[in-house]
């Protein structure tokens, strides 16, 4: 899930319920690492535009829109060409 936000508008009430039942996303940093583990080529984790990034790693490249941003993790065998 995406973080909490720091604005004061409130998200949609469907979304804040399953916040409420889900709760926040602890485990994204280990989900990252499993990803990566089995990943052949890369791993896509789509975040808020200015959220930190997942984990210790930097990601290879980020691919930035409007609100939201693509970091993507390659493995070292592969170059960032290798799409």
């Amino acid at each position: 899930m995406y973080p909490h936000r720091q604005k004061s508008a409130l998200v949609k009430k469907e979304m804040r319920l399953f916040r409420a039942v889900v709760g926040d996303d602890l485990d994204a940093p280990s989900l990252l690492k499993t990803a990566l583990a089995c990943a052949r080529r890369r791993v896509v984790v789509k975040r808020p535009k200015l959220a930190p990034a997942l984990d210790d790693r930097q990601p290879t490249y980020c691919i930035k829109s409007e609100n939201t941003r693509f970091d993507v993790y390659m493995e070292s065998k592969a170059s960032a060409l290798d799409f």
